[in-house]
């Protein structure tokens, strides 16, 4: 064990090494969190006069269940707070969404879609990667969504893990969860009640269970998706609904 006293033990009157206070010789609190959370200390900032907000949801979505330390979340309690903040800064004009979850909790998921969706400012998603499960009614919640060539959406029925007690309620709860699911897909894309029912109980598409996987056009073609693109076709489209809002905004001040 390593003691900060006088190597002499005889010597009494030994005092306490103190260190050298060297201000240099500590990285600030921040760059400390920079390198813990990002593994990199020259992180990009997008600077206080920035007018979008990149929001990402990675992983899987945990809820009221805390997951695993060793699964890669993305935490609704952490997400809510910054939308309401988006919502509340003028600065900010419009929001980017990056999705490349494999789903998680369908009421944390739900929350989050509902949020962006009643967002009064543009909002586009970008599929890149994955989008499944629960991942679907987030995407489709913003103002205009697109899906990368090669990202997949995962439509499969809602289900449940832990003790389920077998009676009729549990299974009458499962089905209104999933109606509630499938009523805000198909509110917020072109995707259709009976199509979106179509691929979420196919047989065969998936290994041992039910459900489909869609590929990039596919989701497009389906009407889940609006357009096939990336982050340039992405930003290129907010800001084109940015300056739309803007006009709006002008016109209704000047009929005030």
């Amino acid at each position: 064990m390593q003691s900060n006293y006088s190597s002499n033990p005889g010597f009494a009157g030994a005092q306490p090494q103190q260190p050298e206070q060297n201000p240099e010789s500590k990285p600030s609190s921040s760059l400390v969190e920079k390198i813990q959370q990002l593994g990199q200390t020259n992180v990009p900032d997008m600077g206080q006069d920035a007018n979008i907000h990149c929001l990402t949801i990675i992983g899987q979505i945990e809820g009221h269940m805390q997951l695993p330390p060793q699964n890669k979340t993305t935490k609704y309690e952490h997400l809510i707070p910054q939308l309401v903040a988006i919502e509340q800064n003028p600065k900010i004009e419009g929001l980017l969404v990056i999705l490349n979850t494999v789903g998680g909790d369908v009421e944390a998921g739900l929350a989050i879609s509902e949020m962006i969706s009643t967002l009064s400012k543009p909002s586009v998603s970008i599929v890149l990667g994955g989008g499944h499960s629960i991942g679907v009614p987030i995407a489709v919640s913003c103002s205009h969504s697109f899906i990368a060539e090669t990202a997949t959406m995962t439509i499969h029925p809602i289900r449940l893990t832990g003790l389920v007690i077998g009676v009729p309620q549990s299974f009458e709860y499962m089905d209104k969860m999933q109606e509630r699911v499938i009523n805000f897909v198909t509110k917020h894309s072109g995707i259709t009640e009976e199509t979106f029912k179509d691929l979420m109980f196919a047989k065969g598409n998936l290994t041992r269970d039910i459900g489909t996987n869609v590929i990039g056009a596919d989701a497009v073609k389906y009407g889940l998706i609006d357009e096939v693109g990336g982050l340039g076709e992405a930003m290129k489209k907010l800001n084109e609904m940015i300056v739309a809002n803007r006009a709006k905004e002008d016109e209704g001040e000047m009929l005030q």
